[in-house]
């Protein structure tokens, strides 16, 4: 029998523009020391799970993160997990683009040269059917804002409901399907990282 899909979705750890607040999109930023430690704490709840495939954002610091839970050897880059394209406003704090546009919300706005809403909305939807399409465990390396469309798209919910579920770096996620429906899909773990005492 094919094993039902779940999917293990793993922000990246800590970098210098997650402690500042900078939203951080096509930047290629390392891990901080700190990240590095905490993507090394997720390795003991990600190595006992079997993996049918692993997937991470091209960029370096969701290859660090997949590398240093020592999943990055069996690891496909997939361009389409990427960060939301922050265009104009890359490496900006909220409140430097509220100086700006003082009622920008990325969630109705999007961002100028960048992507709008329903644009990384038809981009997650390509992933999921993507998805769709294996079975088992597969792990999905990526990024904060990128993160919470792809819970509210697996779910059914407009990219907007996004703002609504907050995810941690260094955190694991789990979208499945609930037991004995298997056409329901279900968000079975929400942003548990390692110091909170995660069971994934």
């Amino acid at each position: 029998m094919t094993p039902p899909l779940r999917i293990y979705f793993i922000r990246h750890g800590e970098t210098a523009w997650s402690i500042t607040g900078q939203h951080t999109g096509c930047t290629d930023l390392p891990l901080t020391g700190h990240g590095e430690s905490m993507a090394k704490e997720l390795a003991a709840n990600l190595g006992c799970v079997s993996f049918s495939r692993v997937f991470s954002s091209p960029r370096l610091r969701a290859r660090m993160t997949c590398a240093l839970t020592g999943l990055g050897q069996n690891a496909e880059s997939s361009p389409e997990l990427a960060e939301w394209d922050y265009g104009q406003y890359e490496g900006l704090r909220t409140a430097e683009i509220h100086e700006r546009h003082a009622s920008w919300d990325i969630w109705t706005n999007g961002c100028p040269g960048g992507e709008t809403p329903d644009g990384i909305g038809r981009r997650v939807d390509h992933v999921i059917e993507k998805l769709d399409k294996l079975s088992g465990n597969v792990a999905l390396f990526s990024h904060g804002q990128f993160g919470r469309v792809l819970a509210t798209r697996w779910i059914g919910l407009p990219v907007d409901q996004g703002q609504h579920f907050s995810l941690d770096p260094a955190s694991i996620s789990i979208l499945s399907y609930a037991e004995g429906y298997p056409k329901l899909r279900v968000i079975s773990l929400w942003n548990a990282t390692a110091s909170g005492g995660m069971r994934a």
